[in-house]
């Protein structure tokens, strides 16, 4: 019989929960890859000088695992992102032997069509699996990460594949990071699991693109009182999430962080809404436009169109692998509750904040600081 391997607190464990999809798996290529350094962390906070003595789990300490209901093998899906552009050519090669580990820490998620297990025991299925994996890796703690694709809300009376996840982060004991809209952490059937629970956890909705822009815009126009008519909104994506928001219950879920965004900052809903269209032939690439219908001075009638083109698992991997090591190193330091001071990667962020990208930066600012000192509460630096 096999020793157990020692606990290293040197490292940290990544959960995800759709590990085999395009996020997860440019987060995890683009770990190894910046690691070896083949690529530098572009779009990585937490390689800037802000957190450079803020005792973060090192790049090259992060393992990685999770659940998914697909059985695609990450090197193979890493090929198929590479064919796409979204991936850098040669990148899935040189780093095949780290995606061919990770590959065999993905554990089958659920429920899928015909699973006769119940919500209990899903959830204690899941968090075995969680377990097992810190076990097996010898990791000092696991972070639970949702990177699946956008689930409609949930209906009443069950929950919800993410919120059974959430659940399952819990009980395993994993600080838990929502970077999707579904329900995951926020339903209230868990809220008193949350509460109890004494983890730290953050989100929900990654901010990659177009609320990243309203966060900016937003308070721009109030700052400079000039007052916004209505402001509409186009996303054109395909891939995974745009199959999924085909779903009107998946984009309303969707939409609410953007909503919240305008009327946070602006102080009152403007006109126009937000449209989701799915285009299968753009992939992983998506295109967000926005019409703002705004009056300056003496009422004259003016307007701001943007267009942002990107690549959205491009632009969520350095965020997740931001959260995750942010998460790891509060749940280290003693911190529990909703993570405030992320909303700054979140379109509709846990806890109270700001909703203004520079405020929320300086919430950012000030998790830095607090994770220098020993516990994670302000005082002498480490």
């Amino acid at each position: 019989m096999s020793a157990e391997p020692s606990v290293s607190p040197s490292r940290t464990g990544v959960w995800l929960i759709g590990a085999r999809g395009s996020v997860a798996t440019t987060v995890i290529t683009g770990c190894a890859a910046v690691t070896a350094g083949l690529h530098p962390p572009t779009g990585m906070l937490t390689e800037t000088p802000l957190f450079a003595d803020a005792d973060l789990p090192a790049l090259s300490s992060l393992v990685f695992g999770g659940h998914d209901t697909t059985d695609c093998p990450l090197p193979k899906r890493a090929e198929v992102l590479a064919a796409g552009g979204v991936l850098p050519h040669g990148v899935a090669s040189a780093v095949a032997a780290e995606l061919a580990a990770a590959d065999r820490e993905i554990r089958p998620g659920g429920p899928v069509p015909g699973d006769t297990r119940n919500e209990e025991e899903l959830i204690g299925a899941f968090a075995a699996d969680i377990q097992d994996f810190v076990r097996r890796n010898g990791a000092a703690r696991a972070v639970v990460v949702n990177v699946a694709s956008t689930e409609p809300a949930p209906s009443e009376g069950s929950l919800p594949p993410s919120s059974l996840y959430a659940a399952a982060a819990l009980r395993a004991g994993c600080p838990y990071v929502n970077f999707t809209p579904s329900a995951g952490l926020h339903h209230p059937a868990l809220a008193p699991a949350a509460a109890t629970s004494g983890l730290p956890y953050a989100g929900r909705d990654g901010k990659t693109g177009q609320t990243l822009l309203r966060s900016v815009l937003g308070p721009m126009f109030a700052q400079r009182a000039l007052a916004v008519r209505a402001w509409s909104g186009t996303n054109l994506l395909g891939g995974g999430d745009g199959a999924a928001l085909t779903d009107p219950g998946a984009a309303a879920a969707k939409n609410s962080g953007k909503e919240r965004v305008l009327t946070d900052t602006l102080g009152t809903a403007p006109e126009g809404e937000v449209h989701i269209d799915d285009v299968p032939a753009l992939g992983d690439w998506k295109t967000a436009w926005d019409h703002i219908a705004f009056d300056g001075f003496l009422g004259t009638r003016m307007v701001l169109q943007t267009i942002w083109q990107g690549c959205d698992s491009a632009l969520a991997a350095p965020l997740v692998l931001d959260l995750a090591r942010l998460t790891a190193r509060a749940h280290e330091a003693g911190l529990s509750g909703p993570l405030s001071e992320l909303g700054f990667y979140f379109k509709d962020p846990v806890g109270e904040g700001p909703s203004g990208l520079t405020e929320q930066y300086g919430e950012l600012v000030r998790l830095a600081e607090r994770l220098r000192s020993r516990d994670g509460r302000p005082g002498e630096d480490r």
